[in-house]
């Protein structure tokens, strides 16, 4: 809670007062009236050939926090709260997360994360050793509208599938229209809708399909489908 004030905070003074109260009606209505996610996989095994980015990006994967320049981490985290945002950034790179970026010459078009293993928190699902975690990408705003984030998701479907036989996993809130159909113009397929809530360090998932989810993990071969945690301890 006293994040969330703190951030708050931090975007009225950068943008004022009406902006921040917009931001935080959009925030209440997604919390409480569209909570659910739409969840994609795909098998990293079956990527084969990349997509050819145009001549002016370039695709970069970052491993360590001093790989990027002060430019970097300002335009990365400058737009929220700086602070919070390079905390973040701090944790997952020690949990052995990448960083994927997209530049345009030297200026950060696009950036997204992923995680082999393990996911930074608790998932619907437990994830074996050889499965990567997709999350948060961004795409700057004055570089929306070219494709650019299913041309990055792609090409990293492509780069991991160059060294691991798992799967892939993605999810979008399903009131975001627009990641959603960038998600399908990749290799990731869908799984089902699905709620999460992890209350005392407790993972309780509902999936919002007529046939148990699990099945449909089994058929597709995915190892967290033989078991059945709709209640789990953290991972």
């Amino acid at each position: 809670m006293a994040a969330t004030i703190s951030r708050l905070i931090d975007y009225h003074r950068r943008n004022g007062l009406r902006a921040t109260l917009r931001r935080s009606l959009v925030g209440l209505n997604r919390t409480f009236t569209l909570g659910r996610l739409v969840l994609f996989y795909c098998d990293l095994s079956e990527q084969h050939e990349p997509i050819s980015l145009a001549p002016s990006l370039r695709l970069d994967r970052v491993k360590e926090l001093e790989v990027l320049s002060p430019e970097d981490l300002q335009r990365m985290t400058g737009f929220w709260h700086s602070e919070l945002a390079l905390r973040k950034m701090v944790e997952r790179f020690k949990m052995g997360a990448t960083l994927w970026v997209v530049r345009e010459t030297s200026k950060l078009a696009a950036y997204g994360w992923t995680l082999q293993g393990r996911t930074v928190e608790p998932y619907f699902f437990p994830l074996s050793a050889s499965d990567v975690h997709f999350f948060d990408f961004h795409v700057f705003e004055e570089y929306r509208g070219r494709r650019i984030n299913p041309l990055l998701v792609q090409n990293i479907l492509y780069s991991l599938g160059a060294e691991c036989r798992g799967r892939a996993f993605i999810e979008a809130a399903e009131w975001n229209r627009s990641q959603l159909q960038s998600l399908r113009k990749t290799s990731f397929r869908y799984l089902g809708r699905v709620r999460k809530w992890s209350p005392l360090g407790r993972t309780i998932v509902h999936w919002s399909k007529s046939r148990s989810p699990w099945e449909s993990l089994v058929e597709h071969g995915i190892p967290g489908g033989r078991v059945r945690p709709e209640v789990y301890g953290r991972q």
